[in-house]
């Protein structure tokens, strides 16, 4: 699959809209909580999540793991790997995992067990953008910004190869068969 082009799929504006109700009712739900951690997994949350939590109006942490699902080539989906961990201790906290793509909900189901097993006070789930129809894993998502089709998507972090996590909107990838 070779990239031709990128048009815009979620402008910016609208992008700004979606997090600003996300954060708002994520500070609702938490407003009562000591600290909220956000771990956020990387690399294609980091521009949603540095958004999303500098609108949040509760106290609190953010932390990072990195894991990878595509082991063999860019669009065929393998085992879940992790690759990176969080530094702190989850037990005991409140902890939002924040993603920006659910695809098959292979690495969020293993997130979601992985965090369970290190006994959380809470756990939930906020994703960017989710593929319904690619779903195979049966998953928990609390707080969601767009229901999009099964389309290659880049931007505001997500990328294709590498390339346009850096673009301010969500764009669609236009492909050429080879």
């Amino acid at each position: 699959m070779d990239k031709e082009g990128t048009s815009v799929f979620i402008g910016e504006g609208s992008i700004r809209t979606r997090v600003a109700q996300l954060a708002k009712k994520i500070s609702g739900d938490y407003a009562d909580v000591d600290e909220l951690l956000l771990v956020g997994v990387l690399r294609g949350c980091y521009i949603f999540l540095a958004d999303l939590s500098r609108l949040l109006t509760v106290r609190r942490r953010i932390d990072f793991i990195a894991v990878t699902t595509y082991e063999q080539a860019i669009t065929m989906p393998g085992a879940v790997r992790l690759l990176m961990d969080v530094r702190s201790d989850i037990a005991g906290k409140h902890v939002l995992i924040v993603d920006d793509i659910l695809d098959t909900g292979k690495t969020l189901r293993y997130l979601q067990q992985t965090f369970k097993a290190r006994n959380p006070a809470s756990l939930k789930t906020c994703v960017l953008l989710r593929k319904s129809e690619r779903l195979v894993e049966e998953v928990q998502v609390d707080y969601l910004g767009f229901d999009i089709p099964d389309v290659w998507v880049v931007g505001y972090g997500l990328d294709y190869a590498d390339q346009d996590r850096a673009l301010p909107y969500i764009g669609m990838v236009k492909t050429k068969k080879a």
